[in-house]
């Protein structure tokens, strides 16, 4: 075997040891599954449009600047097919995904959402509304 291939050879093994490394430490380290939390809202008819700017225009660029922010929506209920019943006037739900909950727990504690929920929050029939969160598996 001449010298260059035995360079080449040496080098390949290291390459496939490093590799091999890499793998087990990110193995090791076990990923947090994303979140997503639900609000199901019920938003005052006559305020609907005055809640969708501000969601659209202020409150979702802003929580999108947020570490750990992966999408927020807010979904207008079309209809209900089966299942438990909500309440009647709930209209909207809420949707928000982070990469993990300490990380939307920062964003909920920042006083940019302290300024920005209220906008949505103000628009609300009833502010004692339902908030689940699960874990994407």
């Amino acid at each position: 075997m001449d010298r260059r291939a035995c360079i080449r050879s040496a080098f390949g093994a290291a390459a496939v040891v490093s590799l091999a490394a890499g793998a087990s430490a990110k193995a090791a380290t076990p990923k947090k599954s994303p979140i997503v939390l639900y609000c199901d809202l019920e938003v005052d008819p006559a305020r609907e449009q005055e809640m969708l700017n501000h969601f659209h225009n202020k409150f979702a660029p802003a929580g999108a600047k947020f570490k750990g922010f992966i999408d927020v929506k807010m979904l207008k209920l079309r209809t209900h097919i089966q299942g438990y019943d909500l309440p009647k006037s709930v209209n909207y739900r809420f949707q928000l995904t982070y990469e993990n909950e300490e990380l939307r727990q920062i964003w909920i504690a920042s006083k940019t959402h302290a300024a920005l929920w209220p906008g949505i929050e103000n628009t609300l029939t009833n502010k004692n509304f339902q908030v689940v969160l699960f874990d994407v598996v």
